[in-house]
């Protein structure tokens, strides 16, 4: 692996530059992952939406976003780093503007479909120029700050969400992103060093293996996650048997089978080599991600809806809701990185999801009239201090699991590990709990369809804790700061 400057320390001006520029940019992904849901009910008003285009307003970046991200990884690892990272930022901000512009969902859904595609090329970008820029010394600090800043991002969408609709419109949750914009790239521009993995030029043989991208690979696996999250959201209004459905959830699962056959075939060319799974750690880590991002974004849809449609809140009122969220993660991601790195990730990654999943159940029997402190405050609490648990360690031991030459590659796969598990739920919550067409702004439904979601949510948190529990471990070391499993 190339660098074109020493290993950044935090301690100086460049550490805390590329810092700067890496949290604010995968915080501008994160962020629109989770503030479009606050304004879904206002959204829904003005542009007349039924839930199937309210599914697809979430679902189109994240579908994208998550199909897409591996290739960002692997294009980064190849062209460079910071290159394809500002030409991700540069997309994802021409995109945040033309979703603010739309006047129908139609146009808003391809706004969004293509806001995602510039949210894969940064979002990896975001955290390998940590992985490949710091000093081994610093690089855990530095990845814990990234994830709870990040992960603050996350948190705040609700709350900044809900004042700027409130005060605004909702048009203006995307516009924010061209002024955070503007900072990453000068940011970038003048601290973040290049890196990129000289091995991937070599791949498929020869310098020509630079210029061979594993199309093939990035389209089958997005026709896989379109598929099924097609088949998922239209089905209620289809018919399950109709020929729609069952087709695209037949194409969408010959596409997954195809993409592994495909990437085991390409070996080294891969966009995602497989020998990564030889890794069992990598493996249980990559599939807790599914499932408790799966959670995470269940809860995320149905919350903000719910307190806005049934318990009668504004916007700001939900999105202020979720502070202490935000502030946990803020605080308690550093302190639980350095936990993890002292004692291994495998009780944290335990102990998390099960507090999460009591604050989920807390929160089942919020209704009209419900108080802040008494009824919506002990879940959300207990929530974020099991999520803030979970963040840091789970990103810290998904690098640690592989290679530093494969860092692009590890964290682009976690980060569509994450998207794919929010997109799955918010397509498949609707559809178990019995939501459709307008049932959003009827009282008695969407309560049902809140407290079952709930349910649904906390189970996930819990099969992810028994996972951890079974199958993570210390990630071993080899020499050099590879992993001695997955090293050849």
């Amino acid at each position: 692996m190339s660098r074109s400057a020493e290993p950044l320390r935090l301690s100086s001006h460049a550490g805390r530059g590329t810092l700067l520029a890496a949290v604010l940019a995968s915080g501008m992904v994160f962020l629109d992952s989770t503030v479009v849901n606050v304004a879904l009910p206002r959204l829904g008003a003005d542009l007349d939406a039924t839930v199937a285009d309210l599914q697809w307003t979430l679902n189109g970046y994240l579908l994208v976003l998550a199909a897409f991200v591996l290739l960002g990884g692997a294009l980064g690892d190849r062209f460079g780093r910071r290159r394809i990272f500002l030409i991700g930022v540069l997309a994802f901000s021409a995109a945040s503007v033309a979703c603010g512009l739309a006047q129908d969902t139609g146009a808003l859904i391809v706004a969004r479909f293509l806001q995602g595609a510039g949210g894969a090329l940064l979002t990896p970008g975001s955290l390998a120029v940590i992985q490949a820029g710091f000093h081994p010394d610093d690089r855990g600090k530095a990845i814990g700050a990234w994830s709870g800043l990040a992960g603050v991002s996350t948190a705040l969408g609700p709350l900044i969400g809900g004042w700027l609709i409130d005060s605004l419109s909702w048009r203006w949750i995307f516009f924010l992103n061209i002024p955070l914009a503007v900072v990453v790239v000068l940011a970038a521009l003048r601290w973040v060093p290049e890196s990129r993995d000289d091995t991937a030029s070599r791949a498929g043989g020869g310098e020509s293996g630079r210029h061979r991208f594993d199309v093939g690979g990035a389209v089958l696996g997005a026709v896989a996650l379109a598929g099924v999250t097609y088949a998922l959201i239209d089905a209620p209004v289809r018919g399950f048997t109709s020929l729609p459905i069952l087709g695209a959830a037949l194409v969408g699962v010959l596409a997954a089978v195809l993409f592994v056959l495909l990437e085991r075939r390409r070996g080294d060319a891969a966009m995602l080599p497989t020998g990564l799974f030889r890794s069992r750690l990598f493996s249980a880590l990559n599939i807790f991600t599914v499932v408790v991002y799966a959670a995470l974004g269940g809860f995320t849809f149905f919350l903000a809806v719910y307190l806005q449609n049934v318990v009668g809140w504004s916007a700001l009122l939900a999105g202020l809701s979720t502070l202490p969220l935000t502030v946990l993660l803020l605080v308690g991601s550093p302190k639980a990185g350095a936990l993890s790195q002292r004692i291994g990730p495998r009780l944290p990654l335990t102990v998390g999801p099960v507090i999460a999943a009591v604050g989920l159940l807390l929160l089942r029997p919020v209704a009209p009239g419900a108080s802040y402190w008494t009824d919506v405050l002990p879940g959300v609490t207990l929530f974020g201090a099991g999520l803030t648990l979970v963040v840091a360690p789970l990103t810290a031991s998904v690098l640690a699991a592989v290679a530093d030459r494969y860092a692009g590659v590890a964290s682009g796969f976690n980060n569509a590990a994450s998207r794919a598990g929010s997109l799955l739920a918010v397509a498949a919550l609707p559809l178990l709990v019995g939501l459709g067409g307008t049932g959003y702004e009827q009282s008695a439904e969407l309560t049902s369809a809140y407290r079952g979601a709930l349910l649904w949510c906390a189970g996930l948190l819990l099969a992810g804790a028994a996972l951890a529990a079974l199958l993570v471990h210390r990630p071993p070391r080899g020499r050099e700061g590879a992993p001695a499993d997955t090293r050849r």
